[in-house]
């Protein structure tokens, strides 16, 4: 059913269109047809009652509104529908294997949740007295000495909220320590194949980004970041393993020379789960690194709860680490509060106003404490395994740039193997949502023409693998035999139907009109 007002990105076909008798409602059993709230909605009623207020003298002055709220009003039982219909319609990881590649999307135990909702972490107030929150300090202090021991360094900071949060938090610690020591550097060196976030990190504080091409093989030349070095670098910022699912073999010599230039060396962590219980990137002369507690450590993402980014620092960027930084007092834990007190003296200063989210610190020491430090190691050997499994299993019908090195975490395939079927990329993403799956990552990493980025993660069965490698294979003889309808359609089965991609980013209708009369509408 095509409502009016919709948004006007169209087409918004629906599957009760498209197959099958038409229906009074626009549903099709149990698939549901919801309108927006202010079509469920009436704009002349409330679900509230409220009493006329006593007579008062009003302080809002020229502010008070003259018009009534153009808000709909519903009853609490059609609020509820709309958001439960609405869920229905969504795709999480408790739905099917989430393929996005570079995101690891693992499992989020119910264990965690469990452990998350105990008396004295889910009711733990901020501004509680010190006092009185001995045993959540202890937990972070924990899972601070685990995220230390994971990667061989020597401070975390747990306030910043996620990953950009944390490169932020990173590249600040970097840019203090580096004004500490008088120097005034501008340049931040970048591959080419990073996460959009690291450049953008940089140039927010005020850094002028340097491109590094990749090589060949998908990996950083380390002559080429040699040639770039100078006393005017203040950073290289490396993802290891790269976007391209590539182990960066050169890392130790990239590091040594940054240091030997003066700069410091930042990891992004969001490919930490490769890495996790097999390399310390403290050995590998990393000085800091951002930590995703919600893909590594599997505290949900998104909608599923609020961030956590710790950023875990070298012996040289420790003191620059930001407040509130949690230190031993005697026989208590507490927090240091101001930049400059003692346990804080070099403190970059405050990125938010409270310790991080209590939530997913327990959460992620629960994920730890099941799964052990030998646990760990084997959910990372598992999720690489995974990846490298799915590749095999789909590189004589889909085309695999890097082919001759072992993956990582994710595979990567280019649209090479579309080449004469009219197809593109995007296509494939799309008839992938009909077989019952999120569409994989696409069109990164930038240095791959057409990539296809997947990451299955060590929660995946082989038979949960097998599945999703064969519609994938499926879907590739269809592309190669012609079959471009099931392609270009798509998808078919979806709520709605493929948007107009370019209108929906350049004109996207982002606010509800009142459709016009009928009467109106036909003149």
């Amino acid at each position: 059913m095509n409502r009016e007002g919709r948004g006007a990105t169209s087409p918004t076909t629906t599957h009760s269109e498209t197959t099958g008798p038409r229906t009074f409602t626009g549903n099709r059993a149990l698939e549901l047809e919801e309108g927006l709230l202010f079509e469920v909605g009436r704009r002349e009623v409330t679900g509230v009652d409220l009493d006329e207020p006593a007579a008062f003298t009003p302080r809002l002055g020229g502010q008070a509104r003259t018009t009534p709220l153009d808000l709909p009003g519903l009853a609490e039982p059609e609020a509820m529908r709309h958001y439960v219909r609405l869920s229905r319609m969504n795709y999480g990881i408790d739905s099917g294997l989430f393929p996005l590649g570079s995101c690891t999307m693992k499992h989020n135990p119910r264990l965690n949740e469990k452990m998350a909702r105990l008396p004295g972490f889910a009711d733990v107030h901020p501004l509680q007295p010190v006092s009185t929150v001995q045993g959540a300090l202890d937990l972070i202090a924990e899972l601070s000495r685990w995220l230390m021991s994971l990667t061989g360094m020597q401070a975390v900071a747990f306030t910043p909220k996620a990953g950009a949060h944390g490169e932020l938090c990173g590249m600040m610690a970097i840019k203090a320590a580096h004004a500490a020591s008088g120097q005034k550097r501008h340049l931040v060196l970048v591959p080419e194949s990073a996460h959009g976030t690291n450049p953008a990190t940089a140039a927010l504080i005020g850094y002028e980004v340097k491109s590094i091409p990749a090589r060949a093989d998908g990996t950083v030349d380390v002559e080429a970041v040699k040639a770039e070095l100078s006393s005017e670098v203040a950073a290289l910022m490396l993802t290891n393993p790269n976007t391209c699912g590539l182990f960066e073999r050169d890392v130790v010599e990239i590091a040594a020379a940054v240091h030997a230039a003066g700069a410091y060396f930042y990891a992004d962590g969001a490919n930490f789960n490769a890495i996790l219980g097999k390399v310390k990137v403290g050995e590998l002369g990393v000085d800091a690194m951002h930590i995703n507690l919600h893909k590594t450590f599997s505290t949900p993402h998104g909608g599923g709860g609020p961030g956590a980014g710790p950023v875990v620092l070298s012996k040289a960027l420790a003191p620059f680490a930001p407040v509130p930084a949690l230190v031993v007092d005697g026989d208590q834990l507490k927090l240091v509060e101001d930049e400059g007190s003692t346990g804080a003296t070099q403190a970059l200063g405050r990125m938010s106003a409270f310790h991080g989210q209590m939530g997913m610190f327990v959460r992620a020491l629960s994920w730890m404490l099941s799964h052990g430090s030998d646990g760990m190691q084997q959910a990372s050997e598992d999720a690489v395994l995974s990846a490298n499994y799915i590749r095999a299993c789909l590189m004589d019908v889909m085309s695999a740039p890097f082919a001759e090195r072992p993956a990582m975490h994710e595979a990567l395939f280019d649209d090479a193997w579309l080449e004469g079927t009219g197809l593109s990329t995007l296509d494939v993403a799309k008839a992938l949502i009909d077989e019952g799956y999120h569409p994989m990552t696409v069109y990164f990493p930038l240095v791959v023409h057409g990539a296809m980025l997947i990451e299955p993660t060590e929660s995946e069965s082989k038979a949960s693998l097998d599945l999703f490698i064969g519609a994938l294979r499926d879907l590739a003889f269809a592309a190669k035999a012609g079959d471009k309808e099931r392609f270009l359609g798509a998808p078919h089965y979806a709520p709605r139907g493929r948007l107009d991609e370019t209108r929906a980013a350049r004109s996207p209708v982002l606010r509800w009109v009142k459709p016009a009369p009928l009467a109106q509408a036909a003149e």
